[in-house]
C-alpha cells in the first residue's frame, strides 16, 4: 500500500476503470425504474413482474458479490475485470435485442453478473492501494462516481423512453464498455493473494435460496396480498432457509462471507446503517417515478428528471463528506445522514397526497444530500476496525448488503404499492398508488429512525472505548 499522499496515476486508472463499469451497471438500473410503465404495456404484465428488471437484477448482483471475497483472494484482479467486461457486453446485446421479458431479464442477469464483480473491485483496489489518510476522500469519489449513475439514470431513460425507444438504453452504452476495457487492461494490476479456502458452496446456494425467497415472499404479497396463502407459504420457507444459513454460519468450516466480523459490535451498526440507508436510497428512486406517472399523471420523461437534481447534488455531496471524515471523523456525517432520512421520509409521508412535482424534486434534493453525506463514510469508518488481511471480506460482505437492500427494498415497496392496488378497482388505480407510497414512505421513515439509532449507538461505544 502506498504510504504518502502521492497516489499513482495506474492506481487512479483503475480506479476509473472499475468505477466506470459499476457506473454503467447502476445506470442501466436506475434508467429503467423510469420505464416500467412503457414495459407493461409492451409486455402485457404486471409492476411486480416488471419489477424483478430491477430486483431481480440486483438480487444476482448480490449473490455475485457475496462470491468476491472467495474470487479476489483466488484470482487476480485484471482477470476478475476482463470476467465482467465479457458478462456485461453479452448481456447488453441481449437485452438491447429482447424480443419478450424473458430474454431481456435473462441479459440482465448476465448484466448483473458484471456489476457484482466490478463494485467490490473498484473498493478493493481502493481498500488495497490507498493510505488510510486519504481513504475517506477516495471511498467518497468512489460514491461519487456510482452515485452519477442514478443522478443520469432516470433522466437518461426517460428522455430515450420518451423520445426513441427503450432499448437505446442499452445499445449506447456499448461503446462505453470497449473504452472501460482499454483503461483497464493498461491499468489493473493487483495480484490474488491465493489463499487456499476452500469454497462454500453449501452456503452460497443457501444464501441464494434466502435471498430470492425473500424477495419472492414479497412478490406474493403484491401478486395476492399480504393475507394469503402463497404470501405465508412463501414466508415460511424463508425463515426456515434463514435458520439453515444460522446453523450453517455457527457450524460450518467454509464461509461464503466472513459474517464472524459481525461479532464486532461496531462493525455489525455500522452493517445496518449501510443496509438501511441503500434500502431508502434504492427504495424512493423506485417509488418516485411510478407515483409521479400513475398519480401525477407525469410521462416517463418528467419523471426522470425529477430525480436529477438531488441525485447530482448527492453525488458531488459524496468526496467533501468524505474529506470531512477524513478530518474529523464519522459521527458529525451520519448524523446529517441519517437525520436527513428521517425528515425526508416524514415529510414525504405527511403530504403524500398533496405531493407536486416540484415538492417531490426539492425533497428528493434533500434527501440525495443525505444519503450521500454519511453512506460512503459507513463502509470507511467499519474498516478501520479490521485487519488488513480481512479488509478483503468486510468489503464482500458490506457490498452484498448495499446490493441486496436495493434489491429487497424494491420487492418490499413494490409489494406495498401492489397490494393498495389491490384492494380498488382499476378506475382508481391512481389513488391506489398514492395511498400505497404514502405506506412506503412511511416505512422508510422508521427504517431511517433505525438508522439513526444505530448512529447514537456506535457513539456510545466510541466514547466507552475512549474513557
Amino acid at each position: 500500500m502506498t504510504e504518502n499522499n502521492a497516489i499513482p496515476a495506474q492506481t487512479k486508472l483503475a480506479i476509473l476503470a472499475t468505477g466506470l463499469l459499476s457506473f454503467i451497471g447502476i445506470l442501466v438500473e436506475t434508467s429503467l425504474n423510469v420505464t416500467f410503465p412503457t414495459m407493461i404495456r409492451q409486455f402485457h404484465t404486471s409492476l411486480s413482474t416488471v419489477q424483478w428488471l430491477t430486483s431481480g437484477y440486483l438480487l444476482m448482483v448480490t449473490i455475485i458479490m457475496s462470491t468476491t471475497a472467495f474470487l479476489i483472494k483466488r484470482f487476480n484482479t485484471r482477470s476478475l475485470f476482463r470476467a465482467a467486461v465479457l458478462s456485461t457486453l453479452i448481456g447488453t446485446a441481449l437485452a438491447a435485442i429482447a424480443p419478450d421479458f424473458q430474454i431481456l431479464m435473462i441479459g440482465r442477469i448476465f448484466q448483473a453478473i458484471a456489476t457484482g464483480l466490478s463494485t467490490p473491485l473498484m473498493f478493493h483496489v481502493i481498500l488495497s492501494l490507498i493510505p488510510q489518510n486519504r481513504l475517506g476522500i477516495y471511498m467518497g469519489l468512489a460514491s461519487m462516481i456510482t452515485s452519477f449513475a442514478p443522478a443520469l439514470g432516470p433522466t437518461y431513460g426517460g428522455l430515450l423512453n420518451y423520445y426513441l425507444n427503450w432499448r437505446v438504453i442499452f445499445i449506447i452504452t456499448l461503446p462505453l464498455i470497449i473504452g472501460i476495457l482499454l483503461i483497464g487492461e493498461t491499468s489493473i494490476r493487483l495480484k490474488a493473494r491465493r489463499d487456499n479456502d476452500n469454497f462454500d458452496i453449501f452456503g452460497l446456494v443457501t444464501l441464494s435460496l434466502l435471498f430470492f425467497g425473500f424477495i419472492e415472499t414479497f412478490d406474493q404479497a403484491g401478486t395476492h396480498g399480504f393475507i394469503s396463502l402463497n404470501f405465508g407459504l412463501s414466508l415460511f420457507i424463508s425463515i426456515v432457509l434463514l435458520l439453515i444459513l444460522l446453523h450453517h454460519i455457527k457450524n460450518g468450516s467454509a464461509q461464503i462471507l466472513n459474517f464472524r466480523i459481525l461479532t464486532n459490535p461496531i462493525i455489525s451498526l455500522r452493517a445496518v446503517n449501510f443496509f438501511l440507508l441503500q434500502f431508502i436510497n434504492i427504495g424512493i428512486s423506485f417509488v418516485i417515478p411510478v407515483f409521479a406517472q400513475n398519480y401525477l399523471g407525469a410521462d416517463s420523461m418528467i419523471s426522470g428528471l425529477i430525480l436529477l437534481p438531488g441525485s447530482l447534488i448527492g453525488a458531488m455531496v459524496a468526496p467533501v463528506a468524505g474529506g470531512i471524515y477524513d478530518r474529523r471523523g464519522p459521527k458529525i456525517t451520519l448524523y446529517i445522514a441519517n437525520g436527513a432520512m428521517l425528515i425526508g421520509s416524514l415529510l414525504l409521508w405527511w403530504f403524500t397526497k398533496d405531493l407536486s412535482l416540484v415538492g417531490i424534486t426539492l425533497l428528493y434534493i434533500f434527501l440525495r444530500f443525505g444519503f450521500n453525506f454519511g453512506f460512503g463514510n459507513i463502509m470507511s469508518d467499519a474498516s478501520t476496525q479490521i485487519s488488513i488481511n480481512e479488509k478483503a471480506d468486510l468489503n464482500s460482505l458490506f457490498n452484498t448488503l448495499q446490493q441486496y437492500a436495493g434489491s429487497f427494498g424494491t420487492a418490499v415497496l413494490s409489494a406495498l404499492i401492489s397490494t393498495a392496488e389491490l384492494r380498488m378497482p382499476t378506475a382508481q388505480s391512481g389513488l391506489a398508488t398514492a395511498i400505497g407510497a404514502k405506506n412506503d414512505f412511511l416505512l422508510l421513515g422508521f427504517f431511517s429512525l433505525i438508522g439513526l439509532i444505530t448512529t447514537v449507538t456506535v457513539s456510545h461505544f466510541q466514547r466507552q472505548a475512549k474513557g
